[in-house]
Formats: C-alpha cells, sequence, structure tokens
C-alpha cells in the first residue's frame, strides 16, 4: 500500500468511496447540504491535500489534509494540521489504512505542533483509531455546523 495524493483519474472513485462511507454507512442522510462538500473531490484537491492510499491500482482510502492556511480548517490551531474526511473501503479495514493516512508524518515533517479531527459521536470506529494513534478528546472545541449535528474535537500534540 502506499500513501500519496490523488490523481485527477482518481477522483471518480474517491467521491465514490467517500459517499459510500459518509451516506452509505449511514452517517450523513442523502440529502444533506454536506454531501455537496464530501463530493467535491476536485475542489478539495485544489484547495488542500488530498490523500490516497493506493495498492494495485485501486484506492483503498482517502483524506483531505488541511495544513496552516487551508481554507478546508475548521478547528486546528495555528501551530496544528488537521485531516478530514477519512474514508477506508469496507474492504480494506483493519489493513491499517486509517493509520497511513491519519497525516501524523506530513504535520511532524512540516513542524507542526499538532493534529486536530472533528468527528461525528457516531463514528465509534474512528474514535478508536484515534485513541490509538495519541489523540485525546478535547470537549471545549466541539462544535456543530448545523443543527442537529455535534462534532467531536479531538488532538494530538507532537
Amino acid at each position: 500500500m502506499k500513501v500519496r495524493p490523488v490523481r485527477p483519474e482518481e477522483y471518480a472513485a474517491v467521491t465514490e468511496l467517500t459517499l459510500e462511507v459518509y451516506v452509505g454507512g449511514g452517517y450523513i442522510p442523502a440529502d444533506d447540504d454536506y454531501v455537496e462538500e464530501l463530493a467535491a473531490t476536485e475542489k478539495r484537491a485544489g484547495e488542500a491535500e488530498l490523500l490516497v492510499a493506493v495498492e494495485e491500482g485501486a484506492v483503498l482510502g482517502a483524506v483531505t489534509y488541511c495544513p496552516p492556511g487551508s481554507a478546508w480548517r475548521e478547528i486546528a490551531a495555528a501551530d496544528e494540521g488537521e485531516f478530514r474526511m477519512l474514508a477506508v473501503a469496507t474492504s480494506a479495514r483493519g489493513r491499517g489504512v486509517g493509520l497511513a493516512l491519519a497525516c501524523l508524518d506530513r504535520a511532524r515533517e512540516a513542524g507542526l505542533g499538532g493534529l486536530a479531527i472533528s468527528t461525528m459521536s457516531e463514528m465509534t470506529e474512528a474514535h478508536r483509531l484515534y485513541g490509538r494513534l495519541g489523540f485525546t478528546r478535547v470537549p471545549d472545541s466541539d462544535w456543530s455546523p448545523h443543527h442537529g449535528v455535534c462534532l467531536m474535537a479531538f488532538r494530538l500534540r507532537f
């Protein structure tokens, strides 16, 4: 498995995977406004760092990494990176794809002081991954993008 920036010919696969995980997984209703943001693969690739985990030409997972200055950041402090929209194919779970896509090396190599992530309370598998990586809950940074949605904040300081 290799993690690298997404290629234009992979945009459709990343969109399909991301929607499969978030909408198909029951986290986001199909008619929610956030679906448009999840499907904006080309835009994310141009305004943040969209990374994919690939093996034998197949996209196993994707993540949007938001370094300082990225318009896609939501809760990161000035000295932190942030990642969003982590999606791992069901068939690739348990193989370290989420770990490989968690952007720890990217943030450390940039000399940042840590990483931040927002996640839905229902995403318990993701919470376990973040805990194994050393992230801690930061309830003071929890927030709501719109009525009825509460996002939980996690941080990892280096």
